[in-house]
C-alpha cells in the first residue's frame, strides 16, 4: 500500500529553496516518486492513503551525530549504581522521546547501545536508527576512566567496563583488542578518547591521550573492517596527533587553532562540533574542577565555528547531551541555537544530508545502507511534516509540537493533524 504526502513544499536536505507544491509517494519504507502537483493525475488523484500536507514543509528526519542513547537522561550517579536492566529500560523510553522530537537517526558516541538498537530495528519499541560505537576506548587516566585511586593498581574490570560503557586499554595491543571487541559486537564506527575532558575526574583539559601508535592500532582495526575512528579531543596537539594516526572525525575540538583547522580541511577530516555555551543547555557540573574545565571549553565555541567556516572544514552537528532529562528535551532547541553561527539552510543541511554523509563513512559496516537525510527516490522514508518554515525560522524545530507528522521507515509514529 502506498502512502502519499500531498500538497507539500519540500526541503530535500540538499537544496536551499523549498519546492513548489509537490507530492511524495512512500512505499515499503522507502521514498518513491517525487512529483510536482501539476504532473499528478488531477482527475483520479493519488492512489493510496493520502496525507494532505496543506502546503506545509516536508523535510528529512533530523540526525544527531553525537548522541549517547544510554546516558542522555540519567544522572551520572544513577548510571554508576543502578541495575543495568533499569538503565536499558530508561534508555528505551528516552529513545522513543528522541524519535518524537524528530530525530530519526543518531550516531551513538559511546555506550552499550547494541541491544537498544536491535530492539528498535526489530520493532520491539520505537526509537531512532542508531549507529553504535560500543564502549568508548580510553587509556588509564583518560576521559573514559572513572575509577578512583583506590581501584589502582588495576585488579579487574569495573562495572562500567563490564557494562560496555568504556574499555580501558593501554598500549597498541590492548587498544587493538578493545577495538576488535567493539567491532565484534556490531560497532558501525569506533570511538577513542584522544584528549582531556570536562566530566572525567583525572585528566586536565589540555592533556593529550594515547600515543600515535596506539591510535593507529584502532584506525588499522577499523579500516580492516571498512569503517573509521572518531576521537574525543579539544586541543591542537591532540587533534594533530589523531590526524597523523588516520582518524577520520574529530568530536568537539573547541580549543583548536588556525593551523589545525587548516590541516583538517586539507586531510578532509570531519569536525563534529557541539553548540556548547554557558547557558541553559550546559551539562550540570557539580565538581568545581570540572566546572572550571567546562568554562574554559565553552569560551572556545565561537572561535571554533569561525575556524570551521574560514577553512571550509567538513562540519557535522551533534548535541552530546548527558546526564539530564531536561537537557534531553532540548535536542531541537540546540539545533535552533545554531542560527548564532549559520543560516537556517546551512544548519538544516548539516543536520540532514551533511550528517548522513558522515555516517556513510561506516562503509560496509553501515547498518542502514540506503540514503538518509534526503528526500529522493530510493531513500529511507524518514520524514517530518512541519508547521512553519524552518528555512526561515529554525525555532519551529525547537518545539516538537510543530512536527505534525513524524515518519520513520515509512511508518507514521506521530500524527497530530486535526481531523
Amino acid at each position: 500500500m502506498q502512502l502519499i504526502f500531498d500538497n507539500v513544499r519540500i526541503f530535500d536536505g540538499v537544496r536551499e529553496n523549498l519546492s513548489a507544491p509537490a507530492r511524495v509517494v512512500v512505499e515499503d519504507g522507502l521514498i518513491g516518486a517525487v512529483t510536482g502537483l501539476d504532473a499528478a493525475d488531477a482527475a483520479n488523484g493519488p492512489a493510496g492513503t493520502v496525507i494532505d500536507g496543506g502546503g506545509r514543509v516536508l523535510m528529512p528526519g533530523l540526525i544527531d551525530a553525537h548522541w549517547h542513547a544510554m546516558m542522555a537522561s540519567l544522572p551520572m550517579t544513577q548510571l554508576a549504581t543502578a541495575d543495568l536492566g533499569y538503565i536499558y529500560l530508561a534508555a528505551g523510553r528516552e529513545a522513543e522521546r528522541t524519535l518524537l522530537r524528530g530525530f530519526t537517526t543518531v550516531r551513538d558516541a559511546g555506550g552499550p547501545s547494541f541491544g537498544l538498537k536491535q530492539a528498535i530495528d526489530e520493532g520491539l519499541l520505537p526509537g531512532p536508527r542508531i549507529y553504535p560505537s560500543g564502549a568508548f576506548i580510553s587509556q588509564t587516566s583518560g576521559h573514559g576512566d572513572f575509577r578512583t585511586s583506590h581501584d589502582l593498581p588495576k585488579q579487574g574490570l569495573t562495572f562500567i567496563e563490564t557494562a560496555g560503557v568504556t574499555a580501558i586499554a593501554d598500549g597498541a595491543d590492548e587498544v587493538l583488542r578493545a577495538a576488535r571487541e567493539q567491532l565484534m559486537r556490531g560497532a558501525s564506527q569506533l570511538k577513542l578518547m584522544a584528549g582531556g575532558g570536562v566530566a572525567s575526574p583525572h585528566d586536565p583539559l589540555d592533556v593529550t591521550q594515547y600515543t600515535e601508535n596506539e591510535l593507529r592500532a584502532a584506525v588499522d582495526a577499523a579500516e580492516n573492517w571498512g569503517t573509521y575512528v572518531m576521537v574525543h579531543a579539544y586541543t591542537p596537539r591532540s587533534v594533530q596527533q589523531a590526524i597523523r594516526a588516520g582518524v577520520r572525525c574529530i568530536e568537539h575540538g573547541h580549543l583548536l587553532d588556525d593551523e589545525t583547522a587548516e590541516q583538517m580541511a586539507i586531510q578532509e577530516v570531519w569536525w563534529c562540533l557541539q553548540p556548547f555555551l554557558d547557558d541553559e543547555d550546559a551539562i550540570p557540573m557539580a565538581d568545581p574542577v570540572n566546572r572550571a574545565k567546562q568554562l574554559t571549553m565553552v569560551q572556545g565555541t565561537d572561535n571554533a565555528y569561525e575556524l570551521a567556516r574560514r577553512h571550509g572544514v567538513r562540519l557535522a552537528w551533534g548535541t552530546d547531551t548527558l546526564f539530564d532529562p531536561k537537557l534531553a528535551t532540548r535536542q531541537g532547541a540546540q539545533l535552533a541555537k545554531m542560527s548564532r553561527w549559520f543560516t537556517p539552510f546551512e544548519v538544516l543541511r548539516m543536520a540532514t544530508s551533511g550528517n548522513a554523509e558522515l555516517l556513510a563513512l561506516s562503509g560496509e559496516r553501515d547498518p542502514y545502507p540506503r540514503p538518509l537525510g534526503v528526500i529522493e527516490p530510493g531513500a529511507y522514508a524518514d520524514l517530518l511534516l512541519v508547521d512553519g518554515d524552518p528555512l526561515t525560522d529554525l525555532s519551529v524545530l525547537a518545539d516538537p509540537a510543530n512536527l505534525v507528522v513524524i515518519m520513520k521507515n515509512g511508518e507514521i509514529v506521530r500524527d497530530a493533524r486535526t481531523p
